[in-house]
């Protein structure tokens, strides 16, 4: 592929960030493994321990816009290096924890961490290396990086099987600090601005202001998709069940949902530099919508369902993608990192509230008020993605 070929410097970056990403992300993914048995150590009910998960996601919104001013200042590098010193107390913390007030302030510190190093900082991190050419790059680090489940769930519970959740805690902060902070330490790069195939440097030719509203629009479009995404996959088995099949059915179709995301991540990176983030976005975005009103009018058959699974599993893939490079479209180096940490605050917000309400919906209206709501999303995601189209600037059409 194009972008293996053309920087060795780049294959290296994704080299530290395919490990820290995926131990980032599949540490903090905790309590899907071990909840019964947290909830049995803390005396918390089972939905408590995980909110968790969006204390952690509220927390890394909050933090993102603060951070802008530090990754442009200091670069990804030092910022994702202080990120990982704050994340491993919290995994201490939550050896600790004895009752609910410790264990939420655990996930704060995390969340607190995982601001600077989960996603944003790595795609700024691709940026200040690749500039706008990092698409292929962010889209390669994704497809290892939706593996951290298959990785972590059965690491997860082979050592909370021998150690217990609480020891599980204390080998998760050593890896902070004996991999994650080395790696960033001595291998990834100090900021570098990136330069355009004929060498000179992309300041020279600095892009036009975007407006404001251009930038509203990119924040809506992640957000929007951002909920339905994470919303959909966090009730997926339940939403299936609503739609009547068994609860290993269920199971069975929910299980080809994350290999089929991933598949559609390799499909993105396969077209190299021939489409960006919108065109990626319009295509993906399309089958979204077709999947729910297919699931919609289907009467939980097994066809639609297969369907269903096939076209929302692909879609979805693909627009995680797209979410993370739509802003490359617009910004470069600098006025990248910035867009990237302010548009983290919604996006992780949507990403605390969809599951809950939408289990909310599906508990008062079945399955039809979620896929609603999850349409009219959809929708409006493809509409403002025919919108951004239409204003790309002329330089990322040259």
């Amino acid at each position: 592929m194009r972008f293996f070929k053309s920087d060795s410097r780049l294959i290296g970056v994704l080299l530290v960030l395919a490990i820290t990403q995926l131990i980032g992300w599949g540490t903090i993914g905790l309590p899907a493994v071990v909840g019964r048995e947290l909830a049995d150590g803390l005396g918390m009910s089972l939905p408590g321990v995980f909110a968790g998960s969006s204390v952690l996601y509220v927390t890394m919104g909050l933090c993102a816009p603060w951070l802008a001013k530090a990754f442009a200042r200091h670069g990804a590098r030092k910022v994702m290096m202080v990120g990982t010193i704050v994340s491993a107390p919290g995994y201490v913390v939550l050896f600790l924890a004895h009752e609910p007030l410790l264990y939420f302030v655990g996930w704060v510190i995390l969340g607190m961490g995982g601001s600077a190093t989960l996603s944003t900082g790595a795609y700024i991190m691709l940026n200040e290396v690749a500039g706008r050419g990092a698409k292929n790059a962010i889209g390669g680090l994704m497809l290892v990086t939706g593996l951290s489940s298959s990785i972590f769930w059965p690491t997860t519970s082979f050592l909370s099987g021998h150690l217990g959740w609480r020891g599980t805690c204390l080998v998760y902060a050593a890896m902070m600090l004996l991999i994650n902070l080395p790696l960033y330490a001595l291998l990834a790069p100090r900021r570098k601005i990136a330069t355009d195939h004929g060498g000179a440097s992309a300041r020279a030719a600095p892009p036009p202001a975007i407006p404001r509203s251009t930038f509203g629009l990119v924040v809506c479009v992640i957000t929007l998709n951002a909920f339905v995404n994470f919303g959909i996959s966090a009730i997926l088995i339940e939403l299936l069940r609503a739609e009547g099949l068994a609860p290993a059915q269920a199971l069975l179709f929910g299980s080809m949902l994350g290999v089929i995301q991933v598949s559609a991540r390799g499909l993105d990176l396969l077209g190299g530099g021939r489409w960006d983030g919108i065109t990626t976005g319009l295509v993906a975005g399309t089958a979204l919508p077709v999947a729910m009103l297919l699931l919609m009018a289907s009467e939980g058959a097994t066809w639609a369902v297969a369907a269903f699974i096939l076209l929302y599993g692909a879609g979805s893939g693909a627009m995680a993608v797209a979410r993370a490079t739509i802003p490359l479209v617009f910004y470069d180096q600098a006025e990248f990192a910035k867009a990237m940490s302010m548009i983290a605050l919604p996006l992780n917000l949507a990403s605390a509230i969809s599951p809950p309400l939408l289990v909310g919906l599906l508990t008062q209206f079945g399955s039809r008020g979620a896929l609603a709501l999850t349409l009219v999303f959809s929708c409006a995601t493809v509409l403002i993605l025919v919108l951004l189209g239409r204003r790309r600037p002329r330089v990322v059409m040259a």
